[in-house]
């Protein structure tokens, strides 16, 4: 029996999700990223991973397989964040009308070739609606195909502990009938939400809810990065830093295991502009408490109920916004709480929830991208950990069988 599971990771980006199934006991043997700076950042943060930059319409998929030394149905787990959006059982296997649906056909190829022992694959909310329910639709119905009973939810991630408002798409399709329903995780923590996108498919509520009142509360923006050191706006300063505390709680303290310091860790500039209408935000404010004169001539004639979270300073004791591919304050919250300045890139990873020893490589502008379009691995971990507690249990019945 082997000790540890298995995964490859596709459409992997920087590795958020490889990092959580890492954190969960998956091992992932081979991933594939298209965009060269982030499949770098993935390597050097997964270095006994195969990392393969290559067009995935160019990769053949058996001979990963056999690269791997795996037989068909040996591998634990495909992963991976395929675009979907222009899924459909109906288009042409050969259509090239739309790139997204011919990707997702590539991921389904890997698992087709491989015949994991479970399949995972995240997406925006968005999905549940797209095409009216048609896209997600075809998605179950092509993994029926390939004999995995599969279903879907809608996480929040600050139910597994990541301090911002957070939701992804979560379908997991499990081999040899088992219930797909089990593999999903449980809330680990209450937190503030709103719904705002379509939350029911196929007549049904699928948006993932706590099963108990008596959990903890959780992790804010302050447990998140109040130990970090304190930096000017537009401030370098030296490529590794120090703590400015020791750890001030159990997230710090879990993300720090391993660090020898702060990298990635560097204010961008702000404008002159933007300097000062931040200095008029308060700590949970936003927008609407810049003087008319000195905001945007396009928010000028906006009403005070719009656009609520742009220039939004955080509130140190709530949730951030979702980090996105740029912590620019013109769309969100990214202002820190009690500093004049927008987040770093270390600051918006541990708003993700990565650790402290992930470092990003390439320009700054691609490192925010990098964190932005990560899954968090602390949601990843959750969804990884209750998969391999599926996949433990017939593995102990396999084994019982033997």
């Amino acid at each position: 029996m082997k000790s540890e599971l298995t995964a490859i990771d596709l459409f992997a980006g920087a590795g958020g999700l490889s990092e959580g199934l890492r954190e969960a006991g998956f091992a992932s043997l081979y991933a594939n990223e298209v965009v060269p700076t982030y499949a770098r950042t993935y390597e050097v943060n997964h270095p006994h991973t195969i990392v393969d930059s290559q067009d995935i319409r160019a990769v053949d998929a058996k001979a990963v397989r056999e690269r791997l030394g795996l037989e068909r149905g040996e591998l634990d787990l495909v992963a991976g964040g395929p675009p979907c959006q222009g899924f459909s059982i109906n288009a042409p296997v050969r259509s090239n009308e739309d790139r997204r649906n011919h990707l997702f056909r590539e991921y389904l190829r890997f698992v087709e070739e491989f015949n994991p022992r479970a399949v995972l694959i995240e997406n925006v909310p968005g999905l549940v609606s797209f095409a009216n329910g048609g896209t997600l639709e075809a998605i179950l119905e092509s993994l029926k195909a390939l004999g995995y009973s599969a279903d879907v939810q809608i996480l929040y991630a600050p139910h597994y502990g990541v301090p911002q408002t957070r939701w992804r798409t979560i379908v997991i399709g499990m081999r040899d009938s088992s219930d797909p329903l089990k593999a999903f995780p449980s809330a680990k923590r209450t937190a503030p939400m709103r719904i705002n996108f379509t939350s029911k498919f196929g007549g049904r509520a699928i948006v993932a809810m706590p099963r108990s009142v008596e959990l903890p509360p959780h992790t804010t923006v302050a447990d998140a990065i109040g130990d970090l050191p304190s930096l000017l706006n537009g401030e370098a300063g030296s490529e590794v830093k120090d703590y400015r505390t020791s750890p001030q709680n159990s997230y710090q303290q879990a993300l720090r295991a391993g660090s020898e310091g702060v990298r990635n860790h560097e204010a961008p500039k702000l404008s002159q502009i933007n300097m000062e209408r931040l200095r008029h935000i308060r700590p949970g404010g936003n927008w609407t408490d810049i003087p008319h004169d000195l905001l945007p001539k396009g928010m000028q004639a906006a009403r005070r109920s719009d656009h609520t979270k742009r220039y939004g300073r955080v509130a140190p004791d709530g949730l951030a916004s979702t980090i996105l591919t740029k912590c620019d304050p013109h769309w969100g919250a990214y202002f820190h709480y009690s500093q004049d300045r927008a987040f770093t890139i270390r600051e918006a990873a541990r708003i993700q929830s990565f650790p402290d020893t992930f470092v990003f490589t390439g320009s700054k502008g691609e490192q925010y991208e990098q964190v932005g379009n990560a899954v968090p691995p602390l949601l990843a971990a959750a969804v990884g950990q209750s998969i391999s507690a599926v996949l433990g249990v017939k593995r102990q019945a396999l084994k019982r069988a033997i």
